[in-house]
């Protein structure tokens, strides 16, 4: 990713905590502690030995469940079936969009409005207006705006590269395209294309590329805050289901990210980075919350705003990403629109997708 984009984004959102850090001064009132103290009661469910084990069972599951799910579309070439112009990749790759969707809708969204509805927070200005959603659509339109900057400044830097690239002969050419079109097409890749072709695949590859950091991107801050908060749980009845709702959840979620991994065409060392970061955020914010176990009060106002706010933020952008760029440009990309069956069959995988994110909604 180009630095610059990279530096917006992380100054964009220190930017967002920053603003809001007046409204977490203010959030510290002594009527939101009291009302706060009086939501935590002690029950059968609580304890923490038993929270213990479960979470120390969830870190290498959910850390194996996302290896899993974010490397089967990368193996995908040795299946012929599941190559990326094949139908069979479009209708899984709608499937795992149709999760990442859910996993806006279903689960960030509303966490969010739960954090900034509480009742631990002041009614004033906490449930005065409707900060979950405001900041969510303000996230969407963040992220188009790092999307098409990001694009503009890929697109750039390969057309500087390109004019410092020589040009080939005419002889060089001509032998081009005396050899025979298959075999060359896998020796030389975009070597046969015309180009107007060869310039438009750049571009598609690039756009592919700007998807895949900043999908990762939304996935990662909210797998932290997730996996933060299971860390820092001590009960076992909300342990015990999410744990296994999480592995379901990583692997399905993974597996929209790996199809647009294998679609970047990265190296074998921007994969590798991609899939560890994808893997380990989870296992890294329970153990996270583990170690804060004692500092650490998912139910303190300054815990809930922030949390609020990183999770608002990430379901803006999930939104984003799986509606425009994941589903919106398969829908009306070429492969989808020559065939009614396939766009039927895919819309199908699209909410069997969703369907399955919003049952996992009761236990995660």
């Amino acid at each position: 990713m180009p630095s610059s984009p990279r530096a917006l984004a992380l100054v964009s959102l220190a930017l967002l905590i920053c603003c809001s850090s007046p409204l977490l001064a203010h959030a510290q009132t002594p009527a939101a502690h009291d009302v706060c103290a009086g939501l935590a009661t002690d029950d059968a469910c609580h304890n923490v030995p038993e929270a213990l084990r479960l979470k120390l069972i969830g870190i290498p599951t959910i850390l194996v469940s996302s290896v899993i799910g974010v490397c089967l579309p990368l193996f995908a070439k040795s299946v012929p079936a599941l190559r990326p112009n094949r139908n069979l990749f479009y209708i899984v790759k709608a499937f795992a969009s149709g999760v990442i969707l859910g996993t806006g809708y279903m689960h960030v969204l509303p966490d969010s409005l739960a954090s900034l509805g509480s009742p631990c927070l002041p009614e004033k200005p906490w449930r005065q207006f409707p900060f979950a959603t405001f900041v969510a659509m303000l996230a969407a339109v963040f992220t188009l705006m790092v999307h098409s900057l990001m694009l503009t400044f890929y697109n750039r830097k390969k057309k500087g590269h390109d004019a410092g690239a020589p040009t080939p002969s005419s002889a060089a050419v001509g032998n081009l395209e005396s050899t025979e079109p298959e075999a060359d097409w896998h020796s030389h890749g975009m070597a046969l294309a015309k180009p107007g072709d060869a310039e438009a695949g750049k571009m598609q590859l690039g756009r592919n590329r700007v998807v895949v950091q900043v999908l990762e991107m939304g996935i990662v801050v909210h797998s932290v805050v997730i996996g933060l908060g299971m860390g820092a749980s001590q009960s076992v009845c909300t342990l015990r289901p999410l744990v296994a709702a999480m592995c379901f959840h990583q692997m399905f979620e993974g597996m929209g990210l790996g199809g647009c991994i294998l679609q970047a065409e990265y190296g074998t060392k921007m994969k590798a980075g991609l899939v560890f970061f994808f893997s380990t955020t989870t296992p890294f914010g329970i153990a996270l919350g583990l170690a804060l176990t004692k500092v650490y009060q998912d139910n303190s106002p300054t815990a809930l705003i922030v949390v609020g706010l990183l999770n608002a933020v990430s379901a803006g952008l999930l939104h984003y990403m799986a509606l425009v760029e994941l589903l919106a440009t398969d829908f009306m990309g070429p492969k989808l629109q020559g065939s009614v069956r396939l766009q039927f069959i895919c819309l199908t995988a699209v909410l069997l997708g969703v369907g399955g994110m919003s049952v996992m909604a009761k236990w995660a």
